[in-house]
């Protein structure tokens, strides 16, 4: 697998192509699961987590993951979360304004990342609901990985 490299305009517009209608529990199982069943079909060794401020509502780790990604998921969530943008996005975004938020004492290196695979998860009328985030690929991977089965939510086709 791998994913094609994007810019923040790329991102943006892709963000705003993925808003769904309803994200209830159904949609949580059907995402996560999808997620999962993807990953154990191409094994691939990502943690997938899907959550919302008040916590996490679907974790799966493959084959392969290492305790290290529970820290990698958690601050990739928190990033999207706090910035209710792609972590992809967001690092694109901090580097184009030559910005550093870790050199500067903004962002906390051990609660965030700038590390891609966290993708917000927005509904319509109501905002950023949630957050996907997948690890243990590389940035972009990770990113596409979330995004293509978001997508596939977004268009029914389960």
């Amino acid at each position: 697998m791998t994913a094609a490299p994007l810019s923040i305009a790329d991102l943006e517009h892709e963000e705003r192509g993925l808003v769904l209608q309803r994200f209830a529990h159904e949609e949580v199982w059907l995402l996560g699961s999808r997620l999962a069943e993807r990953a154990r079909r191409e094994h691939l060794p990502v943690m997938i987590d899907i959550r919302r401020t008040s916590g996490v509502l679907f974790r799966a780790a493959m084959a392969g993951t290492t305790s290290d990604q529970d820290a990698w998921i958690d601050r990739k969530s928190a990033t999207a979360l706090r910035f209710e943008a792609s972590t992809l996005l967001v690092g694109l975004r901090m580097e184009a304004d030559g910005r550093d938020p870790f050199a500067d004492g903004w962002l906390d290196p051990t609660s965030y990342t700038l590390a891609g695979g966290a993708v917000p998860i927005r509904v319509a009328g109501a905002g950023v609901v949630a957050v996907a985030t997948v690890s243990g690929l590389s940035s972009p991977e990770d990113h596409a990985l979330v995004v293509d089965e978001v997508r596939t939510l977004h268009a029914g086709l389960w």
